[in-house]
């Protein structure tokens, strides 16, 4: 990408798209176009479009969309479908009428079956069924990868698609909808706080996941934005897992919360392990750079700071 491209970061508040933004800037990237949702309402279309024919992008970074943990995929599943497969949608049209160079979907790790063979390789993809808490979310990013690929064939645009695993850092939703590490983060903030000394978490603890910081992922965003342009979707993440409950005690330790966890076992736990396997991008090159005690650390000296 040139310094001066104009480049449109799509969900530039968010958790993704924020970091992008830094990485960017960074960088030295100095032409970046950003737009808060009540500027730009991607779920409109002609909105969409007219800011694209008007603005003409030269590259696009694709973050926007609505995202949560098990409880808000649950309970909004009409939502998460409909609001991702418009967004989605509106964006890669106007893009490609736009003659947008390159675009850089991000999608999710749900996207792949329930349970399928672990570590998760690309080709994994649509070879079993989904995990139900999140399958609303799952389809609409499924449907955005092959978005992508569909114009890329019918009109020869260069639009590639990154599958991450759980991302976590600033800028974050923490609140008991969010994903499990900013949400346990809040809960266990707000016992310590309060002098609660009893929290209780959903499911066993026993599912086992990854995480990846979110400066990581931006920075390994901008080098597949310069030297991707594969046909297939590729893995970003550590490589590395840990169980919910290991997630838990390492967050309460960094917290300094010293009271008891128990845990809802009546209450769902999702996909029993979700690693991906990550040879395609360090083929590349790349390997994260943050561990997660470190990155946890990070997070929580900036949510004191916004949240006391």
């Amino acid at each position: 990408m040139e310094k001066d491209a104009k480049i449109y970061i799509a969900g530039h508040r968010g958790l993704a798209g924020s970091a992008l933004v830094r990485a960017l800037e960074g960088a030295g990237f100095t032409n970046l176009l950003l737009r808060a949702h009540k500027e730009l309402d991607l779920v409109d279309q002609k909105r969409t479009s007219d800011f694209f024919m008007s603005e003409r992008p030269d590259y696009v970074f694709l973050a926007a969309g609505r995202t949560g943990g098990i409880m808000a995929a649950a309970t909004a599943p009409a939502q998460f479908l409909y609001e991702n497969s418009a967004i989605q949608n509106n964006v890669v049209e106007a893009a490609y009428r736009a003659g947008v160079k390159k675009l850089l979907f991000i999608g999710s790790s749900c996207v792949y079956p329930r349970d399928c063979p672990q570590p998760i390789k690309e080709e994994y993809l649509l070879t079993g069924p989904l995990e139900k808490t999140n399958d609303a979310f799952a389809l609409a990013k499924i449907e955005g990868i092959y978005t992508c690929h569909a114009y890329n064939r019918q009109y020869g645009t260069n639009f590639i698609a990154v599958m991450p695993s759980n991302l976590y850092g600033i800028h974050d939703s923490y609140t008991e909808y969010s994903h499990v590490l900013p949400s346990l983060m809040s809960k266990l903030h707000a016992a310590k706080v309060a002098g609660n000394r009893e929290v209780t978490l959903w499911g066993t603890g026993a599912p086992m996941r990854e995480f990846l910081h979110t400066d990581d992922f931006a920075d390994v965003c901008l080098l597949l934005m310069d030297q991707y342009n594969g046909p297939e979707i590729i893995n970003v993440g550590s490589g590395e897992d840990l169980s919910i409950r290991a997630l838990a005690e390492l967050m309460q330790a960094v917290v300094g919360y010293d009271g008891e966890i128990s845990w809802d076992t009546s209450k769902p736990d999702g996909s029993p392990r979700k690693v991906l396997d990550v040879s395609k991008i360090r083929s590349l090159g790349w390997k994260h750079s943050i561990g997660l005690e470190k990155g946890i650390r990070l997070t929580y000296e900036w949510y004191k700071q916004l949240y006391g």
